[in-house]
Formats: structure tokens, sequence, C-alpha cells
């Protein structure tokens, strides 16, 4: 019943591309063994039906836990509960706790998607099998070691015909209806917080694999990640302040332009000035990085997962955790940034001044405004970046992946800048509000202000429009910030030796 179900087409090509390319002209069926029968022609649906209906153990029209253990118990493949559950929560588009039949063959199909993709990378031959050495290295590279009889012993649970070796159909005959995630191969290959940096770190940490982390590749992402932001925020640091200008002086009364804006900056302090704040910017870059690192790795242990990667909401509550301890540990560095953004020429000496001056005029107070705000902010950035980002890198993988989890240049750039995008329209308002109470302070006989009380201002006097001041060369960085970070992050990755299979 369940091989039936699957196609016996070899998964990968012949060796002989040219004998593959004469005997496929030849005969249709050599490319195609099964005909289409099984690999979506018209009897497809009908085997998928039938064993729709053999699981469906109380003819219910869905396929719930239950129906599961004790229909695939009846054909003698054996799942714990939490397989299961695993299993329903995937294709349980619906979430009514159950799979329909479309619901199911949806799962089907992007479960064997996912185990061409671990098949491919365990075949390190790539001949099409896999043999107990090619076991035992890829556990290896896992973090796993194990003897030659163990690996041996795995082989035989799957291995049909004796050869001590698993083609493709046997791989996926075992695995069928078995939950897989956290390929190795994804993670190495879809890193996105660690390689573009569009000036804010609010993203959620990246992932390494356990074979990153006992070699040490993860530090070396990490410095690679942070020097590639130094360059990439240096170089669009004139847009930065612009930004950070709009945000605090432009409103109906002082519509502040582009063009006009850059050339008010030129005309107060010289070309030089568009770079004011950059030097905090940059500085920050390592404390912050390296403080979230750390503590999105401890809230990950207490979370309790024995996962090598978490789930997507485990990742987003780990990451939110883990950027606001981050955020609160350097908030201080905020401030100056945005008070050396909006500095006049002549009015601090450097960054030691300006927190001199701040300590002494307004007191440690100062240090945390906007911190509400800000912390608030990191919720809608993060889980609206990683959501975007994990669709689009899914979209691509159902559809794209076949022998490989790679995307390519191309398709990684464009994901991470609409997830970043996306993620900056969503939480800018607070960081607006933020700026200028950041700014506030600074100005003399200026108000108190709450967060509140400056939304109400801002959508009275300014409308809704006054809450995305400065949204055109925020974004008009993403693009060129996301290019410049990911060119410098590779050539800085082969600089300080850091390996991709």
């Amino acid at each position: 019943m369940v091989s039936s179900v699957l196609c016996r087409c070899v998964a990968s090509p012949p060796p002989d591309a040219a004998a593959a390319a004469s005997s496929s002209a030849s005969s249709p069926a050599s490319v195609d063994p099964c005909g289409g029968a099984v690999c979506g022609g018209p009897d497809h649906r009908l085997r998928l039906w039938s064993l729709f209906q053999t699981l469906d153990v109380n003819r219910d029209g869905g396929l719930c836990v239950n129906d599961l253990a004790v229909g695939l118990r009846r054909l003698g493949l054996h799942r714990t509960e939490g397989e299961l559950q695993k299993i329903v929560q995937a294709g349980d588009k619906d979430l009514d706790g159950q799979l329909d039949f479309e619901e199911f063959v949806h799962y089907l199909q992007d479960h064997e998607k996912k185990l061409r993709l671990v098949f491919k990378s365990l075949d390190k031959k790539n001949d099409g099998r896999i043999d107990a050495q090619e076991i035992m290295q890829s556990l290896r590279d896992l973090g796993v070691k194990i003897s030659e009889q163990q690996a041996e012993k795995i082989l035989k649970s799957m291995d049909k015909n004796g050869t001590m070796t698993i083609d493709w159909n046997e791989w996926r005959d075992y695995h069928l209806l078995h939950p897989v995630e956290n390929i190795p191969e994804i993670i190495l290959y879809w890193k996105h917080s660690t390689i573009f940096d569009v000036g804010e770190n609010l993203t959620v940490p990246d992932e390494f694999t356990v074979e990153e982390r006992q070699t040490g590749m993860w530090w070396r992402h990490l410095v690679a990640g942070g020097g590639a932001g130094a360059v990439s925020r240096t170089c669009t640091a004139p847009l930065d302040r612009l930004k950070v200008l709009m945000q605090v002086h432009a409103s109906r009364s002082n519509n502040m332009c582009i063009v006009g804006g850059f050339t008010q900056m030129i005309r107060e302090g010289g070309a030089k000035s568009l770079w004011r704040g950059n030097g905090i910017n940059v500085l920050k870059i390592a404390p912050e990085s390296a403080i979230k690192f750390m503590a999105y790795e401890q809230i990950k242990r207490l979370i309790g997962s024995d996962q090598e990667t978490l789930r997507i909401h485990e990742r987003l509550v780990a990451g939110s955790l883990a950027g606001a301890i981050a955020q609160s540990s350097i908030y201080p560095m905020e401030v100056l940034k945005t008070r050396m953004a909006l500095r006049k020429t002549g009015q601090y000496s450097g960054m030691l001044d300006c927190a001199r001056k701040i300590l002494a005029r307004e007191g440690v107070a100062a240090f945390y405004k906007g911190y509400v705000p800000n912390m608030l902010g990191i919720i809608p950035y993060a889980g609206i970046d990683l959501a975007v980002y994990e669709t689009l890198k899914n979209a691509w993988l159902q559809r794209y992946a076949v022998n490989s989890a790679d995307p390519g240049v191309f398709v990684l750039l464009a994901c991470g800048t609409m997830s970043s995008t996306c993620g900056q329209l969503a939480s800018y308002p607070l960081a607006l509000v933020r700026t200028r109470m950041q700014a506030q302070a600074s100005v003399e006989g200026a108000p108190e202000v709450t967060m509140s009380s400056l939304f109400k201002q801002i959508l009275r006097t300014e409308g809704a429009f006054g809450l995305y001041r400065g949204l055109a060369p925020n974004f008009m960085k993403v693009i060129p910030a996301v290019s410049i970070s990911y060119v410098v992050y590779e050539n800085l990755k082969i600089t300080l030796g850091v390996q991709s299979r």
C-alpha cells in the first residue's frame, strides 16, 4: 500500500549524460519509468486517496494523530505521538487539528522535496546510493560519532534488497510520513541576519549547525557579519543621517526633501558632516551582536529545545527576548548615535565629549529616552522580517530546490531586501517616535513628552503621514546596504577561512 503510492523513478540522473540524452530521445519511459502514473499522472491522486482512506480509521474525512497512529501501525510503520503531532501541525493549514485530503496531499509533496534534499546531502559520492561510510561521515558532520557496526545497523533497517546501500526509493519508503526538519544544508545556505545589515540590528539571530559550532565557524560568521555591517553602514551613513534629520525636523511647515536635506547638511558642515553619528553606529555592532547571540543561545536552553534549531514561533520568542536584552545593554549608544547625527558643527568634540555633556546637563535618564518605543518596535520588526523571510525561503525551496538548498546570490538578496523592508515598514512609526524622544531632551526648554503624548501630537499636527517622515531615504538605503553587506561578508568569509559545503 505505502510503496505503491510513491514513484519508483530514479531520483538522480544517470552518470553518463550523453547516454541519458540519447536513451530519452528514443524512449520517453527511460526518463519517467512509471509513465507518469505515480509522479503526477491521472492515477496519482487515486493512489493517494486509497492511502488516505486506509489511514482514516474513523471515516470522518480527516486524519488526526490517533488516525495516523492506528493506520500506520496497521501498515507496519511505527511513529511516536510527538512525530505524528509534528506531521499534523506541518500540514494543517486551516488549524482544525486534522488533515483533510488536500492537506494530506500537499504535506506529502512538500515532504518528498525535503527528503530529496536530505538524501542529496547524505550522498557524498553523488552516485544515487548511500553506504555505511557516507552515513558515518554525515553524522560526524552533525557532531554525532558512531561506529561502522552502528552505521550498518541503520542501513539494514532501510535496505530492502540486501545490497547494504540505500537508494532513493528505499530512503523515501522508509521515511514516509516521518517529520523531516532542520536540514543542515538549509541552515548553511539561508543565513539572514548575520549577512544582511540595514542599520537596525533587530532581526532574529541565525541558526548554526552543530558542525559550525564544533569547528568554530560560528564566530567567524559573526566576525564576517560584523565587518560587513561596518562597511555597509559607513557606505550608507549619509542616507541614515538624512533619515534622522527628517524624522526630527521635518513637518508640514518645514517640508524637507532629499536633495534639500543633503544640501543643508553640506552647507552647514561640509561633506564630512554627512557621516556624523556613523562612528558610534559602527562601534555598537560588536557588543550588540555578541550580547544578542549569547542571550539567544541561553534562551534556547531555557526553552528546553533539544533540536538543532527551533521552530518559527520559538525562534521569534527567543530572538525578540535576545534583541531586548542586547538593546537594553547598548541603548545609551543608540541615544549617542542620534545626538551625534543631529549635532551642529562645533557642538561636541567627539563621542566622549557628547556623553559627558549629556550626563552633566540631563542626567543618566537621558541615555534611556525613547527606550519603551524601541523595545516595542522589536516585536513587529523581528516578527515580520522573520515571517516574510521564512515564507519566501520555503516558497523557493518547495518550487525550485531539487538537488541543493543553495538559492544563489540574487534570490538571497531579494529575500533579504523584501523581508527587511517589510519589517522596517511595520515598526517605522515606533522608530520615529523613539528618535524624536531621544532628540527632544537636547532642545532647550522643550517639555517632557511621553510615547503616547508624542503619538497623539504627531497625528494631530501632521496626520498619519507624520509617522513616516524620513521613510524615503530609509528605503533608499536598503538595497545598497544589503548588497554591500553581502559582498563584504562573502569576501571576509574567505579571508577568515570559513568553509561551506
